[in-house]
């Protein structure tokens, strides 16, 4: 899973406060797999999340409008990659029990 995670990252997004630029990552896919899931057995292991990957610096994109007016910008939160990596993870497994333990049914929601 951590592979494949990697060698789909998408390499035009903003490093803004990463370390390794996903082009990196994408190009080390081979040689990282194995430490980075060794890494991400730790947070299952202990239930706690590095703080780096929990913080984001917030940054301010403007929207439309008017550049002068502050209400056509909204707060964008970057976080790292190696983080959002993780979240795609938990996401994964979290989804996949939703689907083989039947969780949520078709009752529960609307179309």
């Amino acid at each position: 899973m951590v592979s494949n995670l990697l060698h789909h990252l998408n390499t035009q997004k903003s490093m803004e406060s990463d370390v390794f630029h996903p082009m990196v990552l994408r190009e080390l896919v081979g040689v990282l797999t194995n430490p980075l899931s060794i890494i991400y057995q730790q947070p299952w292991l202990t239930r706690e999340v590095p703080v780096d990957w929990r913080l984001a610096n917030v940054m301010s994109f403007h929207k439309k409008g008017h550049k002068e007016d502050p209400g056509n910008y909204r707060p964008v939160g970057l976080t790292l990659v190696l983080g959002k990596v993780m979240a795609q993870i938990i996401l994964s497994v979290i989804t996949q029990h939703v689907q083989d333990n039947q969780a949520i049914r078709p009752s529960q929601h609307a179309l």
